[in-house]
């Protein structure tokens, strides 16, 4: 009961937050200019920049797997698959549900552990936020000025100092504060100590990636090419919307984009996507239609393609389990 009205309360908490980035982002615009700027832009440039979203969702792909410790570290292809599941959940459920999804879905792809893959996916979120706001301070002397850089930094500074106090405590201590933050369910009646040991084990080997040197440099690269193929692929469609601006403009989109779309929102963000891309365009003087019609197919060209993806591999995955369980029901049909 409880656990529906959390669900409950969150889905309605997405919609509220969705619902109040999507007034912000429409309230001084014309649609009639929205619509013109959709309609007149160049479309050729959504090729490029479908190749580099490619790219860089790979390249993802391949951090998450990365951040495995190598001994339990998974396929390719079944990160892959499991990636493109979190995206389809992300794009049809609130608050980012999709990475509950691609945990479990790894889990019976590959027979990864939930607790090791729930580690990693925390990891992952620390060095995507780190990261983007690392490639923002160094973009600075080529950006306008931007309102909400003292928040950005306020929040760095906050990242950076628990992501460094989590890898000195890992290094010094091992797992052994996996293990102590987890002793209190050792009072709840339906987990043995074993149970808790085992989970505590498998924590600790999702957060590998922060006990290890070579890991952690390792993050760091395969994050930052991520968010500047991500960056290009931006770039490029505004080119398609005849914003003649730099690269830099096209990473600042990425940055403030992927920033708020820490607060749980509506599925695929909607509303909060858009609201972000107005924010990020603002120093650049361009005009609010203009940004909206720019923020709608950005949002589409990164939603659609990933969904269709991922509508695929669910059918796929449908089809191969019906195919495995065909000769067991012809078997029990035999008499």
């Amino acid at each position: 009961m409880r656990s529906r009205r959390f669900r409950w309360a969150l889905s309605w908490g997405g919609l509220l937050v969705s619902l109040t980035f999507a007034y912000l982002a429409v309230r001084n615009v014309d649609f009639d200019d929205v619509w013109d700027g959709i309609r007149t832009s160049n479309y050729w440039w959504l090729l490029p920049a479908l190749v580099l979203l490619a790219v860089s969702v790979y390249l993802k792909a391949l951090r998450w797997r990365f951040l495995f410790a190598r001994q339990t570290r998974p396929s390719t292809g079944a990160v892959l698959s499991a990636m493109s599941i979190g995206y389809f959940f992300n794009a049809i459920l609130p608050a980012r549900a999709g990475e509950a999804a691609r945990v479990l879905a790894l889990n019976r792809r590959a027979g990864t552990s939930r607790a090791e893959a729930a580690a990693t996916v925390v990891v992952e979120r620390s060095y995507d936020v780190l990261c983007l706001l690392l490639l923002l301070f160094v973009a600075l002397p080529w950006i306008p000025e931007v309102t909400w850089l003292h928040a950005a930094l306020v929040l760095a500074l906050v990242v950076a100092v628990l992501l460094a106090a989590a890898i000195a405590v890992l290094a010094i201590f091992g797992v052994r504060p996996v293990h102590f933050a987890l002793s209190p369910l050792r009072r709840l009646p339906f987990l043995s100590h074993e149970r808790i040991d085992h989970i505590g084990e498998n924590l600790g080997r999702g957060l590998a990636a922060l006990r290890h040197p070579r890991l952690v440099l390792g993050a760091f690269v395969w994050t930052t090419l991520a968010w500047l193929a991500l960056g290009l692929s931006t770039w490029f469609l505004m080119q398609g919307f005849h914003l003649h601006l730099s690269l830099v403009a096209g990473l600042l989109v990425v940055v403030a984009t992927n920033l708020a779309q820490v607060i749980p929102s509506s599925p695929s963000a909607l509303g909060v996507f858009e609201a972000a891309t107005l924010v990020a365009l603002k120093p650049y003087d361009v005009p609010d239609s203009q940004a909206l019609s720019y923020a709608l197919v950005l949002h589409a060209l990164k939603v659609l393609p990933l969904f269709t993806v991922a509508c695929v591999s669910l059918g796929m995955r449908r089809l191969r389990r019906s195919r495995r369980c065909r000769p067991c029901r012809r078997s029990r049909r035999t008499p």
